[in-house]
């Protein structure tokens, strides 16, 4: 098949299929700006080991030491734009299955089938990423205001490396389409239609669970290994602490967003059991039926829950240290740290960040929500033509959302506190402080009414598809 030939199949379609191209290439464009402000902050020059740059407002741009966490911070908001995209190129896919499968039925190979789907995901990926490329060399000279002082609100002055900027714009692309075909790897398009080979189904099993006190274990041995190369007068390997950290904060992750299997079919067994509501009996057995829709749907918005704890624990350990930074002051004693009300300012933009974070995760799922109601319109529509009122399926659409998201947030909320309060624990009891360890607890319920609402939010706006997708003419769609 040739380039040209090619690029015109994957772009060709209905209206549907543009928005959905469009819509990836928008996530492209925004994970593209993440990763090139995360490597403008990295390009700032480093002066010393204490020495600030000033050259900037801001000191987590300033401080050597502060600009870690900016990066992590950065690169933490491509995750929920990387589910956005995923969540988006499954728009309109039932249109697109029959398209596939009618080049199938002109000649087409099965390879050059899933082929123009890949393409489909890569073009657009480069559209975005050209985009995104576009909007920052141009923003960078409008941004570029030095106030009075000389000082700038943002790097503007430096330039990630020219290898690192390609690399990315190579790099987005080739990660979409590779995605792209691994989502088709259990698909098979043939002339009559799409075909998707799907091993048989087993009731989830609680085995996530390991993952969270592997995770746990693993990041709360933090503090003992770097008290135990105290004692022996040496320094703790960074390979090994980097390891602890990063592969805890990972493990615990993962079996959060992947325990969300488990709860949907153990609440939709539950729900089957003991509802009465015949809502309730639907989404009861669509969670049983398909239990894994939870982990795929909600899994962006689960780890901003699951950072966001993290962040209101961290929150919790400054508030208490700059008590204590407070109190040695009144005594005449200096030397506790960090309790600076720096740093509590600081954690004001980390949250910040969790909430785009957490409205580019609704985003997902509204197209999630829409797509599932406009993919399953024959089952909708047989249904009401049963005699099932509108408004018994849209409670259990409500029900089906809900029922899992709830348990799976305060699983985020407790994991994530739990990961970081052992570390913060210690520092406080080794500076002094004798007071019990309070956990911000106003900032949890925040983040967890945040990520309920915004499910409730984006299922409400996904009904606006369910009465055009349960006319009685849907029963005749192909």
């Amino acid at each position: 098949m040739k380039p040209g030939t090619l690029l015109r199949l994957a772009l060709a379609g209905s209206r549907t299929d543009g928005v959905r191209v469009a819509l990836t290439g928008f996530s492209a464009l925004l994970a593209t700006l993440a990763i090139l402000s995360a490597l403008t902050v990295i390009a700032i020059p480093e002066l010393g080991a204490y020495e600030h740059n000033q050259r900037y407002r801001n000191a987590l741009l300033d401080e050597p030491g502060l600009r870690a966490g900016t990066v992590f911070t950065l690169l933490l908001l491509t995750v929920p734009i990387l589910a956005l995209a995923g969540q988006c190129a499954r728009l309109g896919a039932p249109a697109r299955d029959r398209r596939l499968a009618a080049l199938r039925l002109a000649g087409a190979t099965p390879g050059q089938a899933t082929l123009v789907a890949v393409a489909e995901t890569g073009v657009a990926a480069v559209l975005g990423v050209a985009a995104g490329l576009g909007v920052f060399f141009a923003a960078r000279p409008l941004l570029d205001r030095p106030g009075p002082d000389g000082l700038r609100a943002l790097p503007t002055d430096v330039l990630p490396e020219p290898w690192q900027i390609a690399v990315t714009a190579v790099a987005l692309p080739l990660v979409a389409a590779l995605a792209a075909a691994l989502l088709l790897r259990r698909v098979v398009i043939g002339p009559l239609g799409v075909v998707r080979r799907v091993r048989r189904q087993r009731a989830p099993l609680p085995w996530p669970g390991v993952l969270i006190v592997l995770g746990l274990v693993s990041f709360g041995s933090i503090a003992p290994v770097l008290e135990w190369f105290f004692e022996r007068g040496r320094s703790a390997p960074n390979w090994l602490i980097t390891t602890l950290g990063a592969g805890g904060t990972l493990a615990a992750t993962l079996g959060v967003i992947l325990g969300t299997g488990w709860i949907s079919y153990a609440a939709g067994r539950l729900l089957h059991r003991f509802a009465r509501w015949p809502s309730a009996l639907l989404a009861a057995r669509r969670l049983t039926s398909d239990p894994w829709h939870g982990a795929r749907t909600f899994a962006a918005l689960l780890a901003c829950v699951f950072v966001g704890a993290g962040a209101a624990e961290m929150r919790s350990y400054f508030r208490i240290m700059r008590g204590l930074e407070l109190a040695s002051a009144r005594d005449g004693n200096y030397g506790v740290g960090p309790g600076d009300g720096f740093y509590l300012d600081t954690m004001n933009l980390v949250d910040l960040a969790i909430v785009v974070a957490v409205v580019i995760a609704a985003a997902g799922l509204v197209v999630a929500v829409g797509e599932g109601i406009v993919a399953r319109r024959q089952a909708y529509a047989a249904v009401v033509a049963s005699g099932v009122p509108r408004s018994v399926l849209a409670r259990s659409i409500l029900w089906h959302s809900l029922v899992p998201i709830v348990p799976s947030v305060l699983l985020a909320l407790v994991v994530g506190t739990s990961l970081i309060a052992p570390v913060t624990g210690s520092e406080v009891s080794n500076y002094g402080g004798s007071a019990p360890f309070v956990h911000a607890y106003d900032t949890l319920a925040a983040y967890g009414l945040l990520a309920v609402g915004a499910v409730v939010v984006t299922v409400g706006i996904g009904l606006l598809f369910l009465r055009s997708s349960t006319a009685v003419e849907e029963l005749r769609t192909g």
